[in-house]
């Protein structure tokens, strides 16, 4: 790839748990890291105040790893399903959720994946007649750590084997290359957040660019992965439905709709204690010119009326590249689905059985 503003993250400090010190997955880490201080801590409580600079903990997992993702009351969501395997991210955009939700000291990585199959297992198998979607990017960027972590070819070697779950790996980096030449039998799902080209160079300074992405995209398709892309958040600025327009046609001018796993839309959205977060952390952020309002959810958007009309727009721009490619939107009433798309699946139900069809479920 081109020259990127982009640098892959890399820590100056490894903080290891006790309990995954001889973990496979940490030695494989650790390999990959070996310019990184090594500090052994007997658990997260242990951890002494970190200094300055790049810190990663490597740590167990003592939850479960599979969990609901949390969908908005009185909203159709997806019924999907995250897999925590690490919670933190290094990309720093400034909308994101994460300043506000995450209780923990230091970007976190999770190392004991031999409990997470595990789970997995017993999950999926007692459950065979229903399907599971499940991604990793609720609490961080799936493959921002990948190219010290390799979990992706982990992922996709594992549930290639199943037939009732699809892994997708949701992303904003291009850390494709542990797992492009895996045989996957459409199993994995790579997904790219993408936005229009003001919002990536004001919101996402320290990401890869939307050319990037894209390449990447077109990469995997060549591999014969499912592709999907979530425009989310769509944030209102000058200039916005040239914006995403030109996302819309650089997205199919490189991958063939009957590639497409699914496109979601979402516009802003963050509960008001993030306002002064953002303010804080990103006061140069663009993402308060325009008027949000708390919502039925509580959390502040824009007006209804301008949401739908964002969403009908490119609802129009992607079917005119044929009616295959789903479309859906995150976390929107039925009300909304109407207006913007003509249509609704009803429920959230109704919304999980749309999207299942599409990739075998």
């Amino acid at each position: 790839m081109n020259a990127s503003r982009y640098q892959p993250f890399l820590p100056d400090r490894l903080y290891i748990e006790e309990a995954v010190q001889n973990n496979p997955w940490t030695t494989r880490i650790l390999a990959r890291l070996s310019k990184a201080e090594r500090i052994p801590i007997p658990d997260q409580q242990a951890l002494p105040p970190a200094p300055a600079g790049k810190n990663i903990l490597l740590s167990r997992q003592r939850g479960p790893f599979l969990r609901y993702c949390p969908g908005t009351s009185r909203h159709i969501c997806c019924l999907y399903h995250n897999l925590d395997i690490a919670a933190g991210c290094d990309l720093g955009c400034s909308y994101c959720i994460l300043q506000g939700y995450l209780n923990v000291p230091m970007t976190t990585l999770y190392c004991n994946l031999d409990d997470m199959f595990v789970e997995l297992d017993q999950v999926l198998d007692s459950h065979p007649d229903h399907f599971y979607r499940i991604g990793t990017g609720e609490l961080s960027d799936s493959l921002t750590f990948d190219h010290f972590t390799a979990w992706s070819s982990d992922l996709v070697n594992y549930f290639r084997q199943r037939r009732n779950a699809i892994i997708e790996l949701k992303s904003k980096n291009t850390h494709i290359e542990h797992f492009i030449s895996l045989p996957h039998d459409r199993r994995t799902v790579v997904s790219w957040s993408v936005n229009a080209a003001a919002i990536v160079a004001s919101e996402e300074p320290h990401t890869p660019s939307l050319a990037e992405r894209l390449e990447a995209a077109a990469e995997a398709q060549a591999a014969g992965f499912w592709i999907g892309f979530h425009f989310d958040p769509m944030i209102r600025h000058e200039g916005w439905e040239e914006g995403y327009h030109e996302v819309v046609e650089q997205i199919f001018r490189r991958i063939e709709p009957r590639n497409i796993a699914w496109i979601s839309l979402g516009a802003l959205r963050y509960p008001p204690f993030l306002d002064e977060i953002i303010r804080e952390n990103h006061p140069e952020s663009r993402i308060f010119l325009g008027e949000l309002l708390p919502g039925a959810d509580h959390k502040f958007r824009y007006f209804k009326p301008q949401r739908i009309e964002m969403f009908a727009r490119m609802y129009r721009w992607i079917k005119a590249h044929g009616q295959e490619t789903p479309v859906y939107l995150c976390m929107e009433s039925d009300e909304v689905w109407r207006k913007a798309f003509g249509w609704s699946p009803g429920s959230s139900a109704g919304l999980k059985r749309f999207l299942d069809e599409r990739v075998g479920g």
